[in-house]
């Protein structure tokens, strides 16, 4: 037997791929180009402006707060572009660039920085910042453009997902409740008010497509997301199937359940656990749209299940085989 092999003892992970943190995260960006171009199309211009400056101010941030810290860079693994551009996306047309900045500093220093950067945060950073800018300037991120008015900056409308709560709350939901909203081809083409990123159903579908055709996500999460969702709205409108579907295309369903959700750093990395937090943002995201105060719920339906994935994956993690439970002690039984 040979004495050359040394039985060498290193830290984990023991299983290396040929995937990177950059090449995920470029095929991220790959796959919001086609939200990007819509959004492009349906708000102008000013899509672009918005989304480079916040895409700059990220970027820019994270190499200041790594120098200020004494960290090695991390802004060439282009997690800093993809929260820049999700927080662009999560925006109106109309909002002002200093409020922008505002959140991209706070995604960047605030929610990712300050516990480590990459891989040690806890919360999505684009959702926090959307919520922080929906908490601090509700009456801008309320206001939404309508579509192809690119230069009329008082062309602005109710977002759908108002009417849709008003038809619930009024009980008749038939054929007719709907007349007042967008048909379901432009809720599907993205002709409606919302936010830059999440008004184009048919670019996000794309994405996620590119996405699981990558392999950098899996479906179990967006699946049990909207399946969820969908099995609370259809009882909620009494089955009407209209009801539904405008319940999937409007707000920022699709676009949390594909991009942010599925967020690695702060998702469950196990099957059930996957399940369960899908399951737990459906049901949350829907109660909120029918019950609450807000019109939307996507984003503070994944902030609360992130903070609950240490305890999913503490409870969903599979066992070792041949691992034997360890029986508590009764009471007075030491001694």
């Amino acid at each position: 037997m040979s004495l050359d092999k040394k039985l060498m003892v290193s830290a984990s992970p023991h299983d290396h791929s040929k995937d990177t943190v950059t090449r995920i995260m470029l095929d991220v960006v790959i796959a919001l180009v086609p939200s990007l171009i819509a959004a492009t199309i349906l708000f102008g211009a000013n899509t672009i402006l918005l989304s480079a400056i916040s895409v700059g101010t990220c970027v820019l941030t994270e190499y200041v707060c790594r120098i200020v810290m004494k960290r090695h860079q991390t802004i060439g693994d282009l997690s800093a572009v993809v929260t820049g551009l999700l927080i662009a996306f999560n925006i109106p047309v109309s909002m002002p660039i200093w409020m922008l900045i505002l959140g991209d500093v706070f995604a960047i220093v605030v929610v990712k920085q300050m516990f480590g950067g990459i891989g040690m945060n806890f919360l999505n950073p684009a959702l926090a910042a959307r919520i922080m800018l929906i908490a601090s300037f509700p009456t801008e991120m309320g206001k939404w453009n309508k579509p192809f008015f690119w230069k009329a900056e008082v062309a602005t409308t109710a977002s759908p997902l108002a009417g849709i709560k008003e038809i619930f709350r009024s009980g008749e939901i038939n054929s007719s409740s709907f007349s007042d909203l967008p048909s379901l081809k432009d809720m599907l083409l993205g002709i409606r008010a919302g936010s830059l990123g999440e008004v184009c159903a048919v670019a996000l579908i794309a994405g996620l497509i590119y996405l699981l055709a990558r392999k950098v996500i899996k479906i179990t999460i967006p699946l049990s997301f909207v399946g969820s969702f969908a099995v609370i709205m259809l009882i909620a409108g009494k089955f009407n199937l209209t009801f539904l579907a405008y319940q999937l295309l409007s707000g920022g369903l699709l676009l949390g359940a594909i991009f942010m959700a599925t967020d690695y750093t702060t998702s469950p990395i196990n099957f059930k656990g996957q399940v369960v937090f899908g399951i737990g943002c459906g049901v949350i995201t829907a109660l909120i749209r029918l019950f609450g105060n807000l019109p939307e719920g996507v984003s503070f339906a994944i902030i609360l299940m992130n903070i609950l994935v240490p305890h999913i994956e503490n409870l969903t993690t599979p066992k070792p085989f041949g691992t034997v439970k360890e029986k508590k002690k009764k009471a007075g039984s030491e001694g």
